[in-house]
């Protein structure tokens, strides 16, 4: 018996799709939305995906961002594009990006390698936390039991100082206490 190899082809192009066309064909408010769709028929027709689904296309949010710039009545009437085929799955992204867009990527790809940062501090500081509670766990039979007379010894030692200061209260006379309200000194006379 052979064996059946997988290998995944990456088919990979770059192409400038005209939006004009098809955006022209639906009113100004759905223009946007018909071009994200003429970008996914496009696609599907030259990659040749055989069932010509639509949902096998995964457009990047920059090309997203790209059509939808100056909103919905008003997409680009071209896009460069570049798209990679994975099995069945198309990728596309964008290749000439305008500044705005430039800065965004930059921003979160500093982003992302912050958060990969934060990651790996997270686990290092789990991983501490791990080791000192296994150092903790390591202690011996003999730390365990002087702990536990040490906290009985201290309860004892509380219970005997309250029980010194309850007899004391106890045996207090009630002149050392003064009246319960004083009167006042003019009604005294």
């Amino acid at each position: 018996m052979a064996k059946a190899k997988t290998e995944t082809k990456q088919e990979e192009r770059i192409y400038v799709i005209p939006l004009l066309k098809e955006w022209s064909k639906v009113p100004r408010y759905k223009r946007s939305k018909k071009a994200i769709k003429a970008i996914r028929e496009f696609l599907v027709r030259h990659m040749k995906i055989r069932d010509r689904d639509l949902n096998k296309i995964r457009i990047d949010k920059f090309v997203n961002e790209e059509v939808w710039f100056r909103g919905i009545k008003k997409p680009p009437k071209k896009i460069k594009i570049k798209a990679i085929k994975e099995g069945d799955i198309v990728r596309v992204y964008l290749v000439d990006f305008k500044d705005k867009l430039k800065f965004k990527k930059a921003r979160e790809e500093r982003g992302s390698k912050t958060a990969e940062e934060k990651k790996k501090d997270k686990e290092a500081k789990k991983a501490a936390v791990e080791k000192t509670e296994e150092e903790k766990k390591e202690k011996t039979e003999d730390e365990i039991k002087e702990e536990k007379e040490k906290a009985r010894a201290g309860a004892e030692a509380g219970a005997k100082i309250a029980e010194r200061q309850a007899k004391q209260m106890k045996h207090q006379t009630q002149q050392q206490k003064g009246p319960k309200h004083q009167q006042r000194k003019a009604l005294a006379k």
